[in-house]
């Protein structure tokens, strides 16, 4: 098959040889496979597919952070500052309310939701500068 160059507009006057788009070439009887540039082989252990690039225990979690960063948030929760009361001792006692009333649920204006949503951001936060700070330490991130 012979190359053939042509002037195209545009690219000021350059010529690009035109080929087709796929090779018409083929071996007579040859087994011919698609191969997949992304796939790779023994993706399978354990009988579950795993990522060769990613880490299994990506989390990395421990438990000694979870128990720890538990403790660590009840215990400054429990500290009574809320005109006399503490963030832990309002958000079980309004559990306790809404439980009296179990079948209907807690109304949008009950004080739960409020005591909900902060002591478990409370915790969630305290949990997660927990895993930062114990895997840091851990792995020498904060070493100079």
């Amino acid at each position: 098959m012979a190359a053939s160059s042509s002037a195209v507009s545009g690219l000021a006057g350059s010529a690009l040889a035109s080929r087709p788009a796929f090779s018409t070439t083929f071996t007579r009887g040859a087994r011919v496979s698609a191969r997949n540039p992304l796939m790779k082989r023994n993706l399978e252990r354990n009988g579950r597919i795993t990522c060769m690039t990613f880490p299994r225990d990506w989390l990395r979690r421990d438990l000694s952070v979870i128990g720890f960063g538990l403790i660590g948030w009840i215990g400054p929760s429990s500290i009574p500052v809320i005109n006399g009361n503490s963030l832990t001792g309002l958000f079980f006692s309004s559990i306790g309310e809404e439980l009296a009333h179990f079948p209907t649920p807690p109304p949008v204006t009950s004080q739960f939701w409020l005591w909900l949503v902060t002591w478990h951001l409370g915790l969630f936060i305290v949990l997660t500068f927990g895993q930062i700070g114990f895997k840091g330490r851990t792995e020498d991130y904060f070493e100079k």
